[in-house]
């Protein structure tokens, strides 16, 4: 797919520098003439569209955990730290579960700007923004998550500029984890496939997806999936593109199939409802005016892909 890197998210040249991970003196050097994006409990500092950079010892950071190497940007080192143990005014906490947070946390040292739930700002980014919050996010939260060793159970250590943990008890060394998803655009002549899930907002239909399991293809991944959730038998599989989703860390990689069948029978432990859905009324749909279907969220690679199949820009 020629348009591939322009989902959301996608690769916008950010020049990680993987070898001053390694130099903590080049490190130090970097973070006091560079800038850090706080992070409250996944949700970036944002000020309108744009992502607030503050340089290291600004009051907002009295009680970030050691910042997160992301790379440099136009010559500029750009970090981000963790300020979950920052606690906003009671009643202003947010949620961290469900599909979308609009609550927006105001912190004292900041004149301008709140932590934002980033689904709601993501399509507001530059690709340069988009990229460095996204990886900013998902690191950050695997820190979070993974502060012990999974071989002895030690409390793990932070190393390489953010990139590793490492254990100080048996000396394993943990990299942070990205989780495969397979999302399809299934095809049977001028419909495709579509599912909801539980919980999802009213009406809202994306196309079918699934993590990938060990000693899989993808291939085999996107006829697996497609035939658990739905009992549809698929053939040919082909790439389209992939999308960086950093809620919490997958790696979605887009893909297209058409199906040798059409019945469905849906497994209710799996999604909620699936229906094949006319070229016509993907129109309607992405138009505001389908009695039922509300399409996937702008931003979303699903999203991105029912729009170009729409167009026939899937080449």
């Amino acid at each position: 797919m020629q348009i591939a890197e322009t989902v959301t998210f996608g690769g916008s040249g950010l020049d990680r520098r993987a070898g001053l991970r390694r130099d903590v003196a080049g490190l130090d050097a970097a973070l006091q003439e560079g800038q850090v994006l706080p992070v409250w409990r996944g949700k970036p500092l944002m000020a309108g569209d744009h992502p607030v950079w503050v340089p290291a010892g600004h009051p907002v950071l009295a009680l970030a955990g050691p910042p997160v190497f992301l790379g440099m940007d136009d010559g500029v080192a750009r970090f981000a730290a963790d300020l979950s143990d920052w606690s906003p005014e009671a009643g202003a906490e947010g949620i961290e579960a469900g599909f979308f947070d609009a609550s927006v946390q105001q912190h004292p040292a900041v004149t301008e700007g709140g932590f934002t739930e980033l689904r709601g700002v993501m399509t507001l980014l530059t690709p340069r923004e988009a990229e460095l919050v996204a990886t900013a996010k998902a690191l950050l939260q695997w820190h979070r998550s993974h502060g012990f060793c999974s071989t002895c159970g030690a409390r793990s250590e932070m190393a390489q500029g953010g990139w590793q943990r490492t254990c100080p008890a048996c000396a394993a060394q943990h990299f942070p984890r990205t989780d495969p998803v397979v999302i399809m655009l299934v095809t049977y002549g001028n419909s495709l496939l579509l599912g909801r899930s539980p919980g999802w907002p009213e009406g809202m239909f994306s196309l079918l997806a699934g993590f990938v399991e060990p000693g899989e293809t993808l291939e085999a991944a996107v006829r697996r999936e497609v035939l658990e959730e739905t009992g549809v038998t698929c053939g040919a599989v082909s790439y389209l593109a992939s999308q960086p989703w950093p809620f919490p860390a997958s790696l979605m990689i887009g893909a297209r199939t058409e199906a040798t069948s059409q019945e469905i029978h849906i497994d209710p432990e799996e999604i909620e409802h699936a229906l094949w859905v006319t070229r016509e009324e993907m129109v309607q749909a992405f138009a505001g005016q389908h009695p039922v279907i509300r399409p996937s969220r702008q931003g979303a690679i699903a999203h991105f892909i029912l729009r170009n199949w729409l167009a026939d820009r899937l080449d």
